[in-house]
Order: C-alpha cells, then sequence, then structure tokens
C-alpha cells in the first residue's frame, strides 16, 4: 500500500510523516505550499503521478476566530479542497482519509444531559460558527460522492508539533504567576500521536464511513490546564472563568465531547487524558 499525506506540515500531518517512516510503508507528503488542494489542477497532477492507495488528508482552514471574516476561504479549503480530493481518489481507486472536527455538533450545554458519553457519529449537526459550517460542508462532500473513504472527527486536538493549548500554556506558563482559563466548555483532548495511531488501526481493519477518535474522560479547559501544570511541576494559580470572559469573533461550543463507542467496538483502546498528556509532554520535553 502507498499512502499520500496532504498538509504535511500541520501538527498532524507532520505526525503522520513521523509515522509512515516508523512503518517503512511507501509514502509522499505535501505541505500546503507543496500542494495546494484548492487547486484541481495540482491534485490531479500529483495524485495521477503518484497513484497512492490512500490519501490521508491533514490540510485544512483551522482559524477559528479568522473564519468568521473569511468564509469564502474557510469553504475553499474545508470543502472544495476536499471534493478535489474525492473526485481524484475515485478516478484512481484510492481511498481518502479525511479528519473533521467537534465543531459540527450544537455544543448546546445541556446536550451534556442528553449524550453523557459524548456525541455519537450521528449526534445533532448544528456548527455555531463559520469554521464548523465548512468543516461540516466538506463532510457532507463525502457523504454524497462515490468515494471509499474514512472520516474522523476528533476534538481539542494536541501534539508536539505546531500551535495547540498544551504547548501555550507552557509557554505563558514561563511568563506569568496566573492564569485565567474558562471553565465552562467540556471535552477531552485528542493527541497527535494516538490519533494517527487508532487511523491505521481502522485502515488496517478496511473499514469506512465516519468514527470519533477522543481521549477517555471529560475535562474542561481550566481542569486541562491544571494537569499540565500538575505534571510539569509548575506552580502557577489558574483562575476558572467563564467563556464571557474571553470575548471572540468566533462563538464556543459548551459541550464538545465526542463518544468513541464505535472506535471501541472496533477493538481500539482509547487513552485516558491524563495518561495521553503524559506521554504528550514526554515528547514535547
Amino acid at each position: 500500500m502507498k499512502y499520500l499525506v496532504t498538509g504535511a506540515g500541520g501538527q498532524l500531518g507532520r505526525e503522520w510523516v513521523d509515522f509512515l517512516k516508523i512503518q517503512k510503508v511507501p509514502f509522499s507528503d505535501f505541505s500546503s505550499v507543496d500542494l495546494d488542494i484548492t487547486d484541481i489542477q495540482q491534485v490531479k497532477t500529483v495524485i495521477n503521478r503518484e497513484i497512492p492507495d490512500i490519501v490521508i488528508n491533514c490540510a485544512a482552514y483551522t482559524k477559528v476566530d479568522e473564519a468568521e471574516a473569511n468564509r469564502d476561504k474557510a469553504f475553499l479549503v474545508n470543502e472544495t479542497g476536499v471534493k478535489n480530493l474525492t473526485d481524484c481518489c475515485i478516478e484512481i481507486g484510492a481511498k481518502l482519509v479525511h479528519y473533521s472536527t467537534d465543531y459540527v455538533f450544537s455544543g448546546h450545554q445541556n446536550d451534556q444531559n442528553s449524550y453523557p458519553d459524548g456525541y455519537p457519529e450521528n449526534g445533532p449537526i448544528g456548527p455555531i460558527n463559520i469554521y464548523g459550517e465548512s468543516k461540516r460542508a466538506g463532510e457532507r462532500v463525502l457523504e454524497k460522492s462515490a468515494a471509499d473513504w474514512l472520516l474522523v472527527r476528533v476534538s481539542w486536538l494536541c501534539g508536539r508539533y505546531g500551535k495547540n493549548f498544551v504547548k501555550t500554556m507552557i509557554k505563558l506558563s514561563a511568563e506569568r504567576d496566573q492564569l485565567k482559563v474558562v471553565d465552562d466548555q467540556t471535552g477531552s483532548p485528542t493527541y497527535t500521536f494516538d490519533v494517527v495511531e487508532k487511523t491505521w488501526l481502522l485502515l488496517q481493519k478496511e473499514v469506512s464511513g465516519t468514527f470519533h477518535l477522543a481521549s477517555k474522560g471529560a475535562v474542561t479547559w481550566a481542569r486541562f490546564a491544571e494537569e499540565i501544570f500538575r505534571q510539569r511541576g509548575v506552580g502557577i494559580r489558574i483562575n476558572r472563568v467563564s467563556s464571557d470572559e474571553f470575548k471572540t469573533a468566533a462563538k464556543r461550543p459548551s459541550f464538545s465531547l465526542l463518544s468513541t463507542r464505535k472506535a471501541e467496538k472496533c477493538g481500539l483502546q482509547m487513552i485516558e487524558w491524563k495518561s495521553g498528556l503524559g506521554l504528550l509532554l514526554q515528547q514535547i520535553g
């Protein structure tokens, strides 16, 4: 099997490149600079030249707040780009792996009562910001296509590469002795090393369709921050605040926990969020 990774310069794409090297399988990787998935001619040229069996799409527009003022750009990457990849995969008979987000759900706080284990794959769709809408549009492209696809939704993505909450907290702890962190948004982190491994296992099982991959357990951002500092032995005060104290261009979901029961039924063992954090902190150093 030959693999092709798009968005290979991002935190998830770089993790995939490292993983595939360890697996010693043939693959090619392209950063968003090397391959613009919104350019159909570029996509056709690369895919027809490489002839991969599996295309792993890690390219995405992920600037949640900026998407509010750049709707067309968000949809161009997250919808049109996905369609370009889908169409080209159909032509050569390749499978497309695509990543989406917890932001496609409604995110209402009272959903926590209806879905205490998290949103299932067929949970109530209803994004509350442009980013979520654009990612849902990309999902619909797959769902309506004749392609062989694997859609993986993740939440609170964190890894050793790129920018993410864990690395931001570590950076800020070196500059301040206390931080304000929201405590009214509930979810669970997905660690890049874990989602890559779990996606790989799903591919080995030759499954298709939509799956949720995230850590076990629910946590708020403030609790997550406290655990980061506890594990690093950093003495810093966390002031738990409401989302109202952090005005952002895009609304954030109050509840974004993902149920991983479907993946578990396929034999996958989800990592507990504190354990996954410990492994990530070892990687970051």
